[in-house]
């Protein structure tokens, strides 16, 4: 069913555009960060430049349906110039009311809204602080919504695929992304030979999720949804020649310790305590042992600074690395590297909120330290 708006223009052509923001949210058991990365990669085999933001809730796992448990993931790709995962959204793909409520403000007027109908019940709206179902208002009328009861079209399409009602469940983020795709003028290809790969040991569960990316890519075509919503082309990057690679902050980070060290001729220590979101350093360098870099994971924040202050006096690179409350940990060990005029390097991946913070959100609030 849809309740979207009419498209102006020929609806059997895409509109051609320079650049596209999508985000997914749902549940934090909904595979959004899977669907988002999928859908990436789709985006890189097309040839478009983008950025992603993947968004996680704080807490480890909120009760099902809640504000507090919605996990996000955002990219931004066009033709050129794409920096960052941007701002406003023109596609919201929102699988049940807590993640609508949450990140409906992103989403342009006019943008395109597609929802998961059989989500929006009365214990949903509840849980996510509706008073009224937004799908049965007039409050989603400045954009075109497609109200789709995606759960049940999964199910129906993965009914032959012999898996249980619970693995069946799990195939709607693909079903949506099979749409998402359509709606981007994407192809699967790249997903498919995943999911080969992914699945290759369940045969069962690959019929049921290549199934569902299907099908959700055939929904668009069969129910004629050219003529009610938007579709959408952005036509490959034009890159300059040279050798490229997909790298994030953090291995930006840890490459930029090894050129140090190679520069300086000097072996990198790095001591750390595991601390979200600053661990991933340590996975980083810890593989990088065959090029001179030392790590060590140590009991407790304020061991592992002194033990950086340590290698630091035995004339390595002593580096050390936190976030939010770790970084108030140091503190003492942090005056006895300045009281002793010991060299020392502090990686501080912030979070947000003073104190403990939100583990999974990033911003400079650390800073008033």
């Amino acid at each position: 069913m849809s309740t979207a708006q009419p498209v102006t223009g020929d609806p059997t052509l895409p509109i051609e555009l320079d650049e596209l923001t999508v985000r997914f949210a749902g549940d934090s058991g909904d595979g959004m960060q899977v669907t988002g990365s999928q859908f990436t990669v789709e985006t890189a085999v097309a040839g478009n430049q983008f950025a992603t933001f993947p968004d996680f809730p704080a807490e480890i796992r909120a009760p099902v349906g809640t504000t507090f448990g919605v996990s996000a993931f955002q990219i931004r790709f066009g033709s050129s110039g794409v920096r960052t995962e941007g701002d406003d959204v023109d596609v919201l793909v929102a699988f049940n009311p807590a993640a609508l409520i949450t990140n409906l403000s992103n989403l342009k007027r006019g943008g395109l809204l597609i929802v998961n109908r059989s989500t929006f019940n009365a214990r949903n709206l509840q849980k996510a602080g509706y008073e009224n179902n937004p799908l049965e208002d007039d409050s989603l009328a400045p954009y075109v919504v497609l109200a789709i009861d995606i759960e049940k079209l999964a199910l129906d399409a993965v009914a032959d695929c012999g898996v249980s009602n619970k693995e069946a469940h799990r195939t709607k983020n693909f079903w949506a992304l099979g749409l998402i795709l359509w709606v981007c003028d994407l192809k699967r290809d790249a997903v498919l030979e995943w999911m080969q790969s992914k699945f290759a040991a369940m045969p069962n569960v690959l019929a049921a999720n290549v199934a569902a990316l299907n099908a959700g890519h055939a929904y668009g075509e069969t129910n004629e949804l050219a003529h009610s919503a938007p579709r959408y082309s952005i036509a490959p990057a034009k890159p300059e020649p040279g050798l490229y690679r997909d790298i994030s902050g953090t291995e930006a980070l840890c490459l930029g310790l090894v050129t140090e060290a190679s520069l300086f001729e000097l072996p990198v220590t790095y001591c750390s305590y595991p601390i979200t979101p600053a661990s991933a350093m340590l996975h980083s360098l810890t593989k990088m042992n065959a090029i001179g870099v030392r790590t060590f994971q140590a009991e407790d924040e304020i061991a592992a600074i002194c033990a950086a202050i340590g290698a630091s006096y035995a004339g390595d690179i002593g580096v050390t690395g936190t976030s939010g409350p770790g970084m108030a940990l140091k503190g003492e060990a942090l005056g006895l590297a300045i009281a002793t005029e010991l060299p020392l390097v502090v990686v501080n991946a912030q979070r947000g909120g003073p104190s403990t913070g939100l583990p999974t959100k990033t911003e400079q609030s650390d800073l008033y330290q």
